[in-house]
């Protein structure tokens, strides 16, 4: 365990050395990677990353999935901005003492864009749509009474027309309970390589100079700029107070610390009643340059219903303050437990 926390704080600081470096902003791409997913995860702001488990902790911290001890599926929509939506679907599987094995996919639906040329600046007529996607295999095993570990491979594609950029990240977490009530949680999110676009729509005919020959056009490829993938360490501290036997009070704080975007830190809160019914409310704090801080609160509310002995189902609601758009995201979530 203790060299799993050296291996992850040295991981940490590779991903912190040019963190709050305003001057790298807008140098990463695939910043679909930073838009959170779960319905309670987005209305806490993030901040109890320690507390989440469970098919939602695959995005937020992988250590979670199997702390959780069931097998769950989840499907979530939002509403996010400039008329984007995007869809996530994931799965975990609980499989005893080897651990929990997870798979997640988010994609993006961007709608329809009109084609514009330098011939036709206001549209040739045709339209296209980017395809977004990223797909994850987790794995998370509880070490012991108090420790729990995961790790999740993911691929990212992006595709505009005929032009593609492929990349690969691991995201590495971990939870440690204090005891009932106290967490802690720490991961590092999109260790991964460069992506590069590549493909037919960056192609362009030619002739060839110094050639008198017909049909000796050639065909030469745009090469685009590489770029790096944004890349994050999280350290999460939650308390879970139990006010009674009704209801119980769970609060807690994240700091993100990004790799080219200001530092930020997170405060939640999540009150339940009956284990049945829960409210929730977050804030997202950026430490510099305030002004230029994209979201505001977050609140949100959930209902826990079980069925049976063995089938729970979880309806979950997110309301998200957007500063930069009018519109504001909207979040919904359901979740099916095989207990």
């Amino acid at each position: 365990m203790k060299k799993l926390l050296a291996l992850l704080m040295v991981i940490a600081f590779a991903v912190s050395s040019f963190a709050g470096d305003v001057a790298r902003k807008g140098t990463t791409g695939a910043d679909q990677l930073l838009i959170p997913v779960g319905a309670r995860g987005i209305a806490t702001g993030g901040a109890l990353i320690a507390t989440l488990t469970g098919v939602e902790a695959l995005f937020y911290n992988p250590a979670g999935a199997a702390v959780a001890q069931n097998s769950e599926a989840m499907f979530n929509y939002m509403t996010y901005m400039a008329d984007i939506n995007m869809s996530y679907f994931a799965a975990v599987a609980n499989l005893g003492d080897f651990g929990a094995i997870g798979l997640s996919f988010k994609s993006f639906d961007f709608g329809d864009i009109p084609v514009t040329t330098v011939e036709s600046p206001n549209g040739t007529g045709a339209n296209y749509s980017p395809s977004f996607l990223v797909a994850g295999l987790s794995y998370s095993k509880i070490i012991t009474d108090r420790v729990a570990i995961g790790v999740t491979t993911k691929i990212i594609s992006e595709t505009i027309v005929e032009a593609n950029a492929v990349g690969f990240a691991l995201d590495f977490g971990v939870q440690y309970s204090f005891g009932n009530n106290l967490r802690l949680g720490a991961n590092v999110m999109n260790i991964g390589s460069n992506m590069q676009y590549t493909g037919q729509s960056l192609q362009q005919k030619t002739g060839i100079s110094g050639s008198t020959a017909k049909g000796s056009d050639g065909i030469f490829e745009v090469e685009t700029e590489p770029f790096q993938i944004p890349s994050y360490f999280e350290m999460s501290l939650s308390y879970k107070y139990d006010i009674n036997d009704l209801n119980t009070l769970n609060f807690g704080s994240t700091f993100r610390n990004n790799n080219v975007l200001e530092d930020q830190l997170a405060l939640g809160l999540e009150y339940g009643f009956l284990n049945t019914l829960f409210l929730r409310g977050g804030y997202n704090v950026v430490t510099e340059n305030t002004d230029d801080q994209n979201f505001g609160y977050t609140a949100g509310v959930g209902v826990n219903y079980d069925f049976s002995s063995e089938l729970a189902i979880v309806v979950d609601y997110a309301f998200r303050d957007v500063k930069a758009f009018p519109t504001s995201n909207h979040i919904f979530t359901v979740k099916l437990g095989l207990k």
